[in-house]
């Protein structure tokens, strides 16, 4: 998009060109993460305030409560900034920004569209990897900057959990790596196109275990629950970030909420078809719109507006999740959150990438129509479960329990009357 606007429309020297471009890129990225941390917010305080039956979150902050997502913003800038006389100064004030980058970086080889990609990378997926797994070290540098036995703790803790999660998800990555051929992202979603049946999840039985695998694996790499034991407050108070305030405090949870986002966007890419919206036939709406339009520029521009929203709700849908499962599910002890890892979802992701191997080899090529089959039986899960929610009305679980969905709102008046 930027090489031909300063190729073609506005011609420019090279080193000019490719300046301008990593500038309006990047800046491109970080407003997208920056203002994705903001929609987040609000929305884990909605899904919050439904499943668990919260008023307030319902209530306040006016329509819809995106008030209070921005009052709170406005108070993290202007809260004063608090250093503990014991924590090392250069420490303290670099590890918020490590975490962030380290998430912030993944987004440069993550396609949104059909070549709507800041960096096409041939090695996209093994980059994306590796520059998030250095948000752990901003975390170390935090918990031990902080000079409080908590922060170390909640640091160690949560560095052990990372490094040990990315292990069976890096393995999961492996399995649509195995079936596509390549590690580049842009080269997934273009492979993916057509209907639905053509997605990597419904390619075999391994590729569909492989994505909820990742997806488990991801959402503890994340730091969520039930897997969020560094910031368990029964015992550790805030874990790591326990003496951060105001600005620096906002810097790890927009790192968290950009790593979110990323390891869903990986999901996608991989598994879930990418930008295609699965109900095209044969063609990326690019292609389709060109050959529609009579022009190869106005196809791509319009087919891309419509790729981009279909990934970024993708993404969305499985960010929501991960906070349906935070809000419904309780929170594992440190040695259940470990076994969980090392002793299942290890060996599972292994039996996942031989089982993937000998199945390109020696069953694939002589059982056709499988994905059919697949697609089939996950429609019609789908299709049971959103019956489900639709038919079952909402009860409260003990008979002639007091319901507070049926008070009103109090009003107060604080005019004092004579």
């Amino acid at each position: 998009m930027f090489t031909y606007l300063f190729k073609e429309v506005i011609p420019l020297p090279e080193d000019i060109a490719a300046t301008l471009m990593a500038i309006i890129q990047g800046s491109i990225l970080v407003g997208f993460v920056a203002l994705s941390a903001v929609f987040f917010i609000w929305l884990e305080r909605k899904v919050a305030g439904r499943i668990q039956d919260r008023l307030g979150p319902t209530r306040v902050g006016g329509k819809f409560g995106w008030l209070q997502t921005i009052a709170d913003g406005m108070k993290l800038l202007v809260k004063e900034d608090l250093i503990p006389g014991d924590a090392d100064q250069m420490l303290f004030r670099l590890g918020p920004y490590i975490a962030f980058c380290g998430a912030f970086l993944a987004f440069v080889a993550l396609p949104f569209g059909n070549g709507v990609v800041a960096r096409n990378l041939d090695i996209g997926i093994f980059f994306m990897l590796a520059v998030m797994s250095t948000e752990v070290f901003g975390i170390i540098l935090a918990g031990y900057g902080s000079g409080s036995k908590w922060s170390l703790f909640g640091g160690m803790r949560e560095a052990a959990q990372m490094v040990s999660y990315e292990v069976p998800m890096a393995i999961c990555v492996l399995v649509p790596v195995i079936v596509a051929g390549t590690m580049n992202l842009n080269t997934f979603g273009q492979q993916q196109t057509g209907m639905a049946w053509n997605w990597y999840i419904f390619h075999d039985p391994f590729t569909f275990l492989a994505f909820w695998t990742y997806f488990t694996c991801a959402t503890a790499s994340c730091k969520r629950a039930p897997f969020d034991l560094a910031e368990a407050e029964s015992e550790l108070v805030a874990g790591f970030h326990t003496e951060y305030s105001g600005l620096r405090w906002s810097f790890f949870f927009m790192a968290e909420y950009g790593a979110m986002f990323a390891v869903s966007g990986i999901a996608v890419v991989l598994f879930l078809g990418g930008w295609n919206t699965g109900l095209v036939p044969f063609k990326d709406l690019t292609d389709w719109f060109g050959e529609l339009l009579g022009s190869k520029v106005a196809g791509w521009w319009l087919g891309n507006l419509i790729n981009v929203a279909v990934f970024i709700a993708k993404a969305w849908v499985l960010v929501f999740v991960m906070m349906w499962v935070r809000w419904t599910l309780p929170r594992l002890r440190i040695d259940q959150v470990m076994m969980t890892c090392l002793k299942y979802l290890l060996p599972l992701s292994c039996f996942l990438l031989m089982g993937v191997s000998l199945w390109q080899v020696a069953v694939n090529p002589y059982l056709p129509g499988l994905n059919y089959v697949l697609t089939g039986a996950a429609v019609l899960v789908v299709g049971w479960l959103t019956f489900k929610i639709w038919t079952t009305q909402s009860e409260m679980p003990v008979a002639g329990a007091f319901d507070l969905r049926n008070v009103p709102a109090p009003k107060f008046d604080f005019v004092r009357k004579s």
